[in-house]
């Protein structure tokens, strides 16, 4: 499999990482809102593709700033 320039790891890394975020956090908030039931798996991809709209280019605005605090805080 032909892989992608390491350039790119600068979007792949925060992409990859909304997407399993905004799965995870959509679904425990429909699973709250909702209660446990069938029609969860109806509703889960309309709120997970909203949820990955937003905290996709968010992610992308903010992960300079979140390198910055972590380059403070590690060695």
């Amino acid at each position: 499999m032909k892989k992608l320039p390491n350039k790119y790891s600068n979007i792949i890394m925060p992409l990859i990482l909304s997407c399993f975020m905004t799965l995870i956090v959509s679904l425990i908030s429909l699973i709250r809102a909702k209660g446990f039931s069938l029609n969860i798996i109806d509703l889960w991809p309309s709120a997970w593709i909203i949820s990955w709209a937003i905290a996709f280019p968010i992610l992308l605005l903010i992960l300079p700033l979140v390198r910055k605090i972590v380059n403070f805080i590690v060695e």
